[in-house]
């Protein structure tokens, strides 16, 4: 559904993306993960034309790049930065984003109300943005990128800032999404939601993808082994094994076993594996 190939772009001196291939494919849920200025949103940004590659090439679904219009029609985005106009209502909103993919008339009316109610918002349609919280806001940024049934959505942090309830309502409706075949390309800095969603899972840093499989293939190859963490006597112990079960017999038959627990290979271990435990601001 969307192939890079060789993709480079360059700010300046700033190396962006360096050298990325991707395919995804049509119906899949993948995730895209880095620090902060690894390359994420500038990925984003090609895929869905904002920006051109300075060397390489993006292509949706064979039909060319998403500069041309014919191609970007059938792509939806939610940018990180909420993009709504608040002195307008929530119905508006979508009004006006759906003429502007050229719907109207009857066909433009239910689009607005079916994606006001897959997000859970049709009953404060009328209502300003600007009095909506943050997490109505989150969804009603996911209706205005799904309201022409795109066949590509590309979702730039889509919980930011949300409370629980909202973020349990965008996972539902991005799995809903999934469901009716659509392929999504999903970014964010929140581990577990990578594990809950994905079907597989890349991993950027200095505009290159350090790692790209699945996430239980990701856990056995970068996550390094269990720990059982043991407390006897008083005493902790901590051991790296493959065998949990085996190792916490072997210490039992040593001494009594006050306290135990494993700790499994988490995404977030492979990804502070692989792209260092340094701050980026």
């Amino acid at each position: 559904m969307l192939r890079l190939e060789s993709v480079r772009k360059t700010f300046g001196a700033i190396t962006a993306v360096d050298d990325l291939s991707l395919a995804i494919a049509r119906g899949e849920l993948f995730g895209l993960l880095g620090p902060n200025g690894a390359g994420k949103s500038t990925t984003v940004h090609l895929a869905v034309g904002l920006l051109s590659p300075d060397r390489g090439s993006v292509v949706v679904e064979g039909l060319g790049a998403p500069i041309l219009p014919e191609v970007r029609a059938r792509i939806g985005v939610a940018p990180q930065a909420v993009s709504l106009y608040e002195q307008l209502t929530a119905a508006e909103n979508l009004a006006f984003f759906g003429r502007m993919y050229r719907l109207s008339g009857a066909r433009l009316a239910k689009q607005v109300s079916d994606a006001l109610e897959f997000v859970g918002l049709g009953d404060r349609r009328n209502d300003l943005v600007r009095h909506y919280s943050g997490g109505m806001k989150r969804r009603l940024n996911l209706a205005a990128a799904i309201l022409h049934d795109p066949d590509l959505i590309l979702l730039d942090e889509p919980t930011v800032g949300v409370d629980p309830q909202s973020r349990n309502s965008i996972f539902d409706n991005i799995l809903a999404l999934k469901a009716r075949g659509r392929t999504i390309v999903y970014t964010t800095h929140y581990m577990e939601e990578a594990e809950r969603l994905c079907d597989r899972v890349g991993i950027l840093d200095h505009g290159r993808m350090l790692a790209l499989d699945t996430v239980p293939r990701l856990l056995a190859s970068h996550g390094a082994r269990p720990v059982l963490q043991v407390v006897s006597r008083g005493r902790e112990v901590r051991v790296e094994t493959d065998d949990p079960l085996a190792e916490l017999n072997r210490l039992a038959a040593s001494g009594p076993i006050d306290d135990f627990r494993v700790e499994r290979p988490t995404l977030e271990r492979v990804f502070l594996n692989l792209t260092g435990r340094r701050l980026r601001d």
